[in-house]
């Protein structure tokens, strides 16, 4: 066993000089001048991002920053610190009211932002659906005037 753990303590070895060359190769890379990528033509750099899509990822960003507790929860901690002589009971009480109304007023601009993100995406939507819509209206209408 003994054999076996040294001869993995110097492959560790070698792994960690073979990381350091492959370090030391951008380097030298760099140091080359790059040559200048050709612009790709709009149609192939991917759909545009829009409004909406930029409003989305600010949203979703918003959310991950955020944290969940749940009041019972928030309750037990501020007793227990209370219980210590942390703090005391008023203080405790001003900071937990502090912290839900905090948490709500969070919450309400969460949702706020969310209904303008749908609003904005069901106009965006229609828009675009609009022209089919009047397309399909307008077959429909001289198909009955054929038939009728």
């Amino acid at each position: 066993m003994a054999a076996k753990k040294a001869s993995t303590g110097k492959a560790t070895k070698k792994a960690k000089a073979g990381t350091r060359a492959k370090k030391a190769t951008p380097k030298k890379a760099a140091r080359k001048p790059a040559k200048k990528a050709a612009k790709k033509p709009a149609a192939k750099r991917g759909p545009a991002v829009t409004g909406l899509d930029k409003s989305v990822e600010q949203f979703r960003e918003s959310l991950e920053r955020n944290v969940t507790l749940s009041r019972d929860r928030l309750q037990e901690v501020v007793d227990d610190a209370v219980k210590r002589g942390r703090m005391t009971h008023g203080d405790a009480e001003k900071m937990l009211s502090e912290l839900i109304n905090r948490g709500r007023r969070q919450t309400d601009a969460l949702l706020r932002e969310l209904e303008r993100l749908v609003k904005q995406a069901r106009k965006e939507v229609g828009g675009r659906a609009e022209p089919v819509r009047k397309q399909a209206t307008q077959a429909a209408r001289r198909a009955r005037r054929k038939l009728g």
